[in-house]
């Protein structure tokens, strides 16, 4: 699970040049004697210190540079010395060096202090001082703050005793025969007491931070932070349950390895770690008391969620070895606390999402291995997640091995292993794109899933929360990382961990002690983020949902298919502003070679989905972030959504790469192949698990599945497809159909049968591009109609005139011919008017005749009429 990747070697990288050099002088015996290798020390910026034996009887030390390759030697001692600590400043003038001293069976009358600490002239060698000689141990440590305009000219070391306290050394250096650097007045060097009254202690040098254990009411954890000022301050206090005399003996960690008096210490007592992370997280992990051979139980405090957990693992009775003393090793991995219990268990802890057990990876058996660091191997943790193995003085740096967790997606057995490996490879090692892309073909080969959770779902937030998650810890509380969270009941399946008892409880909050300093960088976001948490519990629902839009999104919908309304609305022309900007956004390097042409269509829908998005997302973060300000809130929002659609597009692109698909599956005419099945259930996959979290698509998504799926699916099934919605008719896409596919009689029915089903307006639209008799018969209907509807209104007024406002008739036809005749009547003088004798019967009748006769219905009609009548015809005819 762990891959470690060998960094440092001293006999590779050490002691085969020294033996190479040496052997020259010696004999192979005398050589083969001379060379004791010890790893004292590791500096800030990965300097390792070390000594050796050599031939003659003298000890030496030397360092090397892992950026160079090079070492150098730095102290030669002319007898036989045990180093147990040593310290090199940053400049390379000063050493400093503890020794650990034995009486011999000769001189035990002889008072002889078992500690001895000199600070000692490197450059050039000519002044050794000493600092203590006591009968405890002590560790040194040079502080390598920030360079400033006199940190060549000053040294500040830092001194701890085992008896419990703290001493800041300050070394002033004076510069003589221009290079020669000499300290200035050694018999006074000016200190100051930093701590004491302690029994445990941590030095982290990235950060130059102390942390100290004090108990005299109860247990106190407190942090000195150093500065390049020469200034430190304890800026944090923070109690801890924890039992009565948890050490036996002084505990020193991160400040090297004492090979004369850390090997006859036994493991007793709890281990106690601090690991903080410049995002603003705090986590204490420390191991509680053996109380049997049965469980291990370790507590991990996650100080700045306000939260701890206390772990009880259930052990392997076989693995069990015969000390009952069991000591658990803890290591961070930035993202994850490792905890490591030889031959039993290894635990990756989410420091970021503790809400349930399934974002945290538990291995146990053959999976719970460190490789090369068997069980019996001496493991100290160093920074930067570096381990080192006492035994042999090699350092390894540790990580998260990719194709173990590979392996967890395909051969995973229990869903909330794979959802934690998934989680892994997506936020710890997203940023690789291979790692990206193996999640992808994992995606496409299980396509349908577990039904613990949605691997499409999961992919886009995940990624999304990856992208966005470092630029403040306290997103983590107000994004969206996991759509197991919007399921109503969470199964079993994610919130246990066989064998393994979690038990939660709430942490105090810390005490800041820098608000005279103004606390900045870590410290004040570390304490902006305990407060925040405070407000997060007692607000509801502080995680944005993506279903909080659905009520919103309706009302949306409502707007779009009235075209009055879209005119008129003030939100949807904000809403589209919002689009605007976030499709502004979106990576549009390299065009004409991408694979999927999306964003090449106007999609209303979706793009009122991206700004509704953009828009609720901006409203959540403004509420609960307001330290965050408008301006970076608003670039966060549209930067997220930018990103969602551009994840969606390359989550696309990928699968068409995978199943080697080109354009020519946009055309209705070429053969369809299993390729094109696989990629449109992808994209079906893709189009349902954006639907359940109301997650806007790329324009120009729906009209691609539709154009696939028409090819795919039956005429049948395709049909239902776009009845339930599953499916959308969009403009572009009937376009194309409408023109590419002939008219024979399967196309005709096809193309009738989904005319059928657009609104009216696109209907209208299309009907333009499709070369058929019906096609042009509902064109010519529609232009009768616009010039009768046209006429309509223009005489409307007329039947107003006459007092027929409320007489329309419904037949367009006919009431375009009562106005012409209205109108006609108007403009003509009537023939009748000044006549007196006229017989209106007769004018009636002879005018019926003549319009049978033009109507051709003359023939019939005369056998019934009379005699009269044919007369009357004959005569209107003459």
């Amino acid at each position: 699970m762990i891959q470690l990747s060998l960094t440092f070697d001293p006999r590779r990288d050490v002691f085969s040049g020294i033996l190479e050099k040496e052997g020259h002088a010696r004999t192979p015996e005398e050589t083969a004697g001379a060379v004791d290798p010890r790893i004292l020390n590791v500096e800030r910026d990965g300097r390792v210190l070390y000594s050796w034996r050599g031939a003659t009887g003298t000890t030496r030390v030397g360092k090397y540079d892992p950026q160079s390759k090079q070492n150098k030697l730095l102290y030669t001692f002319d007898k036989q010395v045990s180093v147990s600590s040593c310290s090199l400043n940053k400049e390379e003038t000063l050493l400093a060096i503890s020794l650990a001293q034995h009486t011999s069976c000769e001189e035990r009358l002889k008072p002889v202090s078992k500690c001895l600490t000199l600070l000692i002239e490197i450059h050039p060698i000519n002044n050794t001082k000493v600092l203590k000689a006591v009968d405890c141990r002590v560790k040194v440590q040079f502080l390598h703050c920030e360079p400033t305009q006199n940190s060549v000219l000053e040294s500040h070391l830092l001194l701890i005793a085992e008896d419990g306290y703290v001493d800041l050394y300050h070394v002033m250096l004076a510069r003589q025969e221009g290079y020669k650097m000499v300290m200035v007045n050694p018999d006074r060097l000016a200190k100051d007491r930093v701590a004491e009254d302690f029994f445990w202690v941590q030095w982290d040098s990235q950060t130059q931070r102390l942390f100290y254990l004090t108990c005299k009411e109860k247990c106190m954890l407190k942090c000195v932070q150093f500065y390049p000022d020469r200034n430190c301050d304890t800026l944090f206090e923070f109690p801890l349950e924890l039992p009565a005399n948890p050490f036996t003996s002084m505990r020193f960690v991160n400040l090297g390895f004492d090979h004369y008096l850390d090997l006859g210490i036994k493991d007793e007592g709890i281990c106690l770690m601090v690991f903080t992370d410049e995002a603003g997280s705090l986590c204490i992990c420390y191991s509680h008391p053996a109380s049997g051979k049965n469980h291990f139980t370790y507590t991990t405090a996650f100080v700045h969620r306000g939260c701890s957990k206390t772990f009880t693992v259930a052990l392997d009775q076989e693995a069990v070895p015969s000390t009952p003393q069991l000591q658990p090793l803890f290591f961070s991995l930035g993202y994850y606390l490792v905890v490591y219990l030889s031959g039993q268990f290894l635990h990756l802890i989410n420091t970021r999402q503790q809400d349930l057990l399934c974002y945290s990876l538990f291995l146990s058996g053959p999976d719970a291995q460190l490789g090369p660091l068997g069980s019996g191997s001496a493991v100290l943790t160093l920074s930067d997640s570096t381990l080192l193995d006492v035994s042999t003085g090699r350092m390894y740096a540790a990580d998260i091995s990719p194709s173990f967790l590979v392996g967890c997606l395909h051969n995973s057995t229990a869903e909330a292993q794979r959802l934690a490996a998934l989680h892994c490879m997506l936020v710890y090692k997203g940023s690789d794109p291979d790692m990206e892309m193996k999640v992808i073909d994992w995606i496409c080969e299980n396509a349908m899933g577990p039904d613990a959770f949605d691997q499409i779902q999961e992919f886009i937030l995940a990624s999304l929360y990856r992208i966005t998650y470092h630029q403040s810890l306290s997103l983590d509380k107000v994004l969206p990382y996991s759509s197991v969270f919007e399921k109503k009941e969470l199964p079993d399946a994610l919130t246990m961990i066989p064998g393994v008892k979690c038990t939660p409880e709430l942490l105090p909050q810390p005490v800041f002690k820098g608000k005279a300093r103004n606390l900045q960088g870590y410290w004040e976001e570390l304490q902006w983020i305990t407060e925040r948490t405070r407000y997060f519990e007692a607000v509801p629902n502080p995680r944005y949902r993506t279903s909080q839009i659905q009520q919103e999104w309706t009302k949306i919908l409502e707007g779009l298919q009235s075209t009055e309304k879209r005119k008129s609305s003030n939100n949807l022309r904000h809403i589209e502003d919002n689009t605007k900007k976030v499709l502004s956004m979106v990576d549009n390097w390299c065009l004409d070679k991408r694979v999927v042409p999306l964003f090449q269509e106007e999609d209303h829908q979706q793009r009122a989905l991206i700004g509704l998005t953009a828009d609720k997302l901006r409203e959540h973060l403004n509420r609960h972030l307001p330290r965050l300000g408008k301006k970076k809130v608003d670039v966060l929002v549209l930067n997220y959504v930018a990103k969602l659609l551009e994840l969606i597009r390359h989550m696309l692109e990928s699968v068409w790469l995978k199943y080697k698909v080109d354009l020519k599956v946009l055309c209705f005419n070429h053969p369809t192949g299993a390729e094109e099945w696989a990629v449109f259930h992808v994209m079906f996959r893709i189009l349902e698990a954006t639907q359940g979290l109301w997650l806007p698509l790329p324009p120009g998504y729906h009209t691609l599945l539709t154009v696939l799926g028409v090819r795919c699916l039956s005429r049948h099934t395709f049909l239902q497809y776009v009845d339930h919605r599953l499916l959308q008719l969009t403009e572009p896409f009937v376009s194309r159909l409408v023109m590419d596919l002939d008219n024979s009689d399967s196309n005709e029915e096809l193309k009738f049968s989904i005319l059928k089903r657009l609104p009216e307006p696109m209907k209208q639209r299309i009907y333009h591009l499709w070369d058929h008799p019906v096609s042009s018969a509902c064109i010519s209907r529609n232009y009768v109609k616009g010039l009768l509807d046209k006429g309509t209104k223009q005489k409307e007024f007329r039947l107003e005139d006459k007092e027929q406002t409320s007489f329309r008739p419904e037949f367009l036809p006919l009431t375009y011919l009562t106005n012409i005749l209205l109108d006609l009547e108007d403009q003509v003088l009537n023939p009748f008017e000044e006549q007196e004798n006229v017989d209106a019967r007769f004018v009636e009748e002879t005018a019926l005749k003549q319009t049978l006769i033009q109507l051709g219905f003359e023939k019939n009609t005369c056998r019934r009429m009379s005699s009269s009548a044919c007369n009357c015809s004959a005569f209107c005819s003459n």
